[in-house]
């Protein structure tokens, strides 16, 4: 099965409580730090380029590192939290993230910068998956879909964050200090997470213990020690599986297509290499702005029909980013809707992939599908690259863009309509 079938009715009529909100806002700290490493590293290569004096063109294997690390880590740890528990398996990859950050801001070659990028890649391809399930099942069922994909809004906050203040210290203390902060913060939160958050009581039942202490947990539940990621395409999984990760696919391509062309047509536009900062600024906080109500209209009616309609409506507003390289007001505006409605559909999806396992296959499940849509992630600014070397002009490159935004949504409504009904079982966030 998909969904756990334990009752939601009695979950989905209770308030969120002084602890679920705690773990609300602390997983989404980690999807904050996740997303401030991912934006900063791109702001300050260009310093690192001029301190070292080397060759932009040498950072290419830094972003790719970094990128493909967090593939795998999404693959290794995130069905860890399945063995081991959701909290064990996020606070080994804070650490392992941490340790990233903090080798990098002491990488003294490209080579040892390579390295250290991977190290952090693997720690935050593990932590993003490892907070959505945790976060997923410590929400009331009611309010599932709107409490992550509110959780999930830190990504976006982060990639702010980091685009603005990695400018600032950078001028203050240097381009290390970036990276010193940025393994600071997930040692601070992995410090909390240990004393402040419990194990998903989810995960505890299913191992037929009620207790992070119980010394049965380890003997009572042996799917527990032996979940592998054939069983993803078992029991009527595969063709829900196959979907989901498509539309992650997609939907992580068309996000990291966008993050990195924005600035370039910002820049054709007249405008500074501020103002791309900006224009990507404007992508993320339109993210935030509409994952919210998104996620909340997918906890009264279907989420993936809320889903399926941000990734078809969005698709205007990216064609009309196109047409936006000598208008910077249609830019901004165009950028600014795009996020709220591409984007946070993306968010939504990421919520609505917890949903779709039964606990003893969540981490799992939600882990390889991040897995996938980090591919779409490293295929989203190569394929952008390959479409600009074949001269294709700004407004054709966001048509396509604005194509891939409309595929994931008929992956969205395929997941809805063909995809076993799969998920028509979920109503309030939960399962009938």
């Amino acid at each position: 099965m998909y969904l756990d079938q334990r009752s939601t009715a009695g979950a989905a009529r209770v308030r969120l409580s002084g602890l679920q909100l705690r773990i609300i806002l602390l997983c989404a700290a980690v999807t904050l730090v996740d997303g401030f490493d991912t934006q900063s590293i791109a702001f300050v290569a260009p310093h690192i380029v001029d301190v070292w004096r080397v060759s932009p063109v040498l950072f290419a294997p830094v972003f790719a590192a970094g990128l493909l690390a967090s593939f795998i880590g999404a693959l290794v740890l995130g069905p860890m939290g399945d063995r081991v528990g959701r909290k064990p398996a996020l606070v080994i990859s804070l650490a392992i993230f941490a340790a990233g950050s903090l080798g990098t801001a002491f990488s003294d070659s490209i080579a040892s910068l390579i390295a250290m990028r991977l190290v952090t890649g693997l720690g935050l391809g593990g932590a993003l998956p490892c907070s959505i399930t945790l976060a997923s099942e410590h929400a009331p069922a009611e309010r599932r879909e709107s409490l992550v994909s509110l959780m999930f809004c830190g990504f976006p906050l982060g990639a702010v964050l980091g685009g603005l203040s990695s400018e600032a210290m950078v001028a203050l203390w240097g381009w290390k200090s970036v990276f010193i902060v940025g393994g600071l913060l997930p040692i601070v939160l992995g410090a909390l997470f240990v004393p402040l958050v419990p194990e998903s009581a989810s995960f505890l039942a299913s191992r037929g213990s009620s207790a992070p202490g119980n010394a049965s947990a380890g003997r009572t539940a042996p799917f527990s020690r032996a979940v592998t990621v054939h069983l993803l395409f078992t029991e009527g999984r595969a063709v829900g599986t196959l979907l989901l990760w498509t539309t992650l696919f997609l939907s992580l391509l068309l996000t990291y297509f966008l993050i990195s062309w924005i600035p370039l047509i910002a820049r054709a536009s007249g405008a500074n290499v501020r103002a791309g900062v900006i224009a990507v600024s404007l992508l993320n906080l339109g993210a935030v702005c509409g994952s919210i109500p998104l996620g909340r209209l997918g906890d009264r009616y279907s989420p993936w029909r809320v889903i399926r309609a941000g990734f078809a409506a969005g698709a205007v507003p990216i064609f009309f980013i196109g047409l936006g390289q000598h208008l910077p007001v249609l830019l901004c505006v165009a950028t600014f809707v795009a996020g709220m409605l591409s984007i946070g559909a993306q968010m939504c999806t990421v919520s609505y992939a917890a949903a779709l396992y039964s606990t003893q296959l969540r981490g799992t499940g939600v882990g390889w599908a991040m897995g996938i849509g980090r591919l779409g992630a490293i295929a989203g600014p190569m394929l952008g690259g390959l479409l600009v070397n074949v001269s294709m002009n700004p407004p054709i490159l966001f048509a396509f863009a604005a194509g891939v935004s409309l595929a994931a949504g008929g992956s969205m409504w395929a997941l809805g309509t063909t995809g076993s009904g799969l998920a028509e079982q979920i109503v309030d966030g939960g399962t009938r």
